[in-house]
Parts: C-alpha cells; structure tokens; sequence
C-alpha cells in the first residue's frame, strides 16, 4: 500500500516501539507505587517529559501528559473563566470548534475568526476579537486539511499585549516545522503523539507557568493534579522516545517531505483544471490538498484505495454527501468543489516512486470520471 494519510496518524517508528516494549511486558508498576517497581516506571515517565519539553523549547514542568490532542484542547478551553468569552478561528479542529459550541451553549459568548482564500487568518480581524476581549483565543498553528501556518506569534504577542489569553492547537505542526512554545508567545499549545510517529492514545497540554488549569478529570493527583488516572505509560514512553527523533531528525525530515511535495505539485499540475487549496500561503512540507471540478472526493479517494493507495477526502459529508469541509467552506470555496476534495499527507518513509505513482494512478482516474 502506497500511504499518504499522515496528517491522519502515522506508523509507529520501530525505534519508539522497542522503547516501549520494556514498559508494557517488564516494568509494569503502577508510578505512584513507591516501591521500586513504581520509582523505575516514575523515572521513565518523568524522562518522556523531558523529551517532549525539549521538543518544544519549555521546562518539563509545562508539560501534561493526557490522552491524545482531543482531551489536551478540551482541557485548554475548559481553562477559561466563568462569563469570559472565547474567540476560535473558523478552519479549527472538532476538538476546538465543538468544545467552543459547548462553553457558547453555557453562557459564554463566542467569536468566529474569519480566513482569507488562503486559509489564512486577515490580520484586519484581530482587532474587532481584540476589542470585545475575550478570556482565551484558539488559533491552530497548521491545518490538518490544507496545511496552511497561521502566524501564531504575532496574534499572540497582541492579545498579550491586551491581557488576552492565547492557546495553539500545534498537533499538525509537531515534528514537521521548527516549534518553541516560548518563541510562539502563547500560554497553552495542544500536542498529539501518533502525529510524530509515536503511539496513538497519548497527547499533552503544554502550559505558561502559573496560568491556572482546571482539570477535566479529578481523582488521583497525577500530572501535578491536572489530569487524574493512572499513567498511559507504555504510550508515554513511546511519546518521549519520538518526540526525541522528531528533535534529532528534523531538518532531514523536512528537507525530505519538501522535496516529495515538490515533485507532487509538479505532478499535479500537469492535471487540467486541478487546484491546490491554499497554494499561496506558507503550508507544512508534507501536506496537498486538491480540488478537481466534477470529481467526488469520496468516490476518488474509493478508487484509488483499489489501487492500494491511501489518502483523505477534504469533506465531512458521507456518501451521498449533506455539508463539505467546514475548513474548506470557510475558505470561501464552492460546495461542488470542495466536495471534490482530497488530501495528500506525506510521510518520512514514502519515496518519489509513490509520488509517481500516485500522479499515474490519479491522471488514469480524473481522466476517466
């Protein structure tokens, strides 16, 4: 199988599983044991940490470990004060966006920041969300869809200015652009393990010193009393461990996926009527997302699983299809268009073969709808 659908989650690294393996046939104390069965699993939690905050430039005290991205940004909302009104951008992830609708359903007011064609945020919108001072704004820094890096730091550094807090979704840019919590500004980030080839189930909220958290789940003291329940500690210590690569390896692993998107792009644009949805924004190295007029996105995205290649349809709607992609929607782009989506999401281990493959398989296909 030719897998392009990274954005969605990744194969576990052989590297990070060995790390792992230890901790779910070995060392399987429980870490709040004070025995040394529970101090060997405390110290090889605490050491995951440390390789996740050093991925992200902040002090292992800054990091909670949860269960995913999902739980880390309903955390980061929950964090808001009572009446305050909270402010999202229009492309965020469900796990923004139904939180958001959640605190509006009790009281608390909400403002939809609007993208450009681009999927960009228009530095115009920030003033009127700066105005009604909201108690927190969520930006994503990259989208899962298209790909498109909002300039987080510079949002950010204006809301602080104003007292506003700020938080980033940060899970899709996690291993695939240079990343510092504390160049970025903001006072909580959401990160995801198996975005970074690491196991699913893990994910962790990263929080300024000092801001107040309200936790989600109480009952245990764990994660400095933020996050209750008996640690995921294999998938901790999966997390740390790719987290660790991601650091190391990072410049090889942008350099390569740039490069394949490149060939990509230039495959793709030999297609006729083709678009690239947010082409002219700064957009992760590894992620295209097309359009095709008269295609069906799902119906493509079928086909080319028959051929053994992998990849997401940009829409949200089922088979026979009610609402397209709300990011997509929010671009400003036509219902049949958007319909007509798929994303391309590459990964470290995909080669240009793929690539030309990929393009092969795709041309036969649009060429014969």
């Amino acid at each position: 199988m030719i897998y392009f659908d990274h954005n969605a989650t990744t194969p576990i690294d052989a590297r990070v599983l060995a790390a792992m393996l230890p901790f779910l046939q070995d060392f399987y104390g429980n870490p709040s044991s004070l025995y040394r069965q529970g101090r060997v699993v405390r110290s090889a939690i605490e050491a995951a940490r440390e390789q996740v905050a050093a991925l992200v430039d902040v002090q292992a005290s800054q990091v909670i470990f949860t269960s995913g991205g999902t739980e880390a940004n309903n955390l980061a909302l929950a964090s808001i004060e009572p009446h305050a009104g909270l402010a999202i951008s229009a492309i965020e992830h469900p796990s923004v966006f139904e939180p958001a609708l959640h605190l509006k359903s009790q009281g608390h007011k909400l403002a939809i920041i609007d993208v450009n064609a681009n999927g960009v945020i228009d530095p115009e919108a920030i003033e009127p969300v700066i105005r009604q001072n909201p108690g927190l704004v969520s930006i994503m820094l990259a989208n899962n869809e298209t790909g498109a890096i909002q300039d987080v730091a510079h949002y950010a550094h204006l809301f602080r200015e104003n007292q506003i807090r700020v938080h980033t979704d940060a899970v899709q840019a996690l291993g695939k652009i240079p990343l510092s919590f504390n160049q970025l500004g903001v006072h909580l980030m959401t990160l995801s393990s198996h975005k970074i080839y690491g196991p699913k189930g893990c994910g962790a909220l990263v929080f300024e010193k000092g801001l107040p958290v309200n936790p989600l789940l109480r009952g245990g003291g764990q994660e400095q009393g933020l996050r209750a329940g008996t640690e995921n500690v294999a998938s901790i210590v999966g997390f740390g461990k790719a987290a660790e690569l991601a650091r190391t390896e990072l410049a090889q692993r942008t350099e390569h996926l740039l490069r394949l998107r490149t060939l990509l792009e230039a495959g793709l644009s030999e297609i006729p009527g083709l678009i690239v949805f947010a082409q002219q924004a700064e957009r992760l190295p590894n992620t295209v997302q097309i359009g095709s007029p008269g295609s069906d996105g799902e119906m493509l995205l079928m086909k080319l699983d028959q051929k053994g290649i992998a990849v997401s349809s940009g829409s949200a709607c089922a088979s026979g299809g009610a609402q397209p992609s709300p990011v997509l929607t929010a671009m400003g782009v036509a219902p049949d268009l958007a319909k007509s989506a798929i994303r391309i999401s590459l990964g470290v281990a995909n080669t240009e073969a793929e690539v030309f493959e990929f393009i092969k398989q795709l041309k036969s296909l649009i060429g014969t709808r």
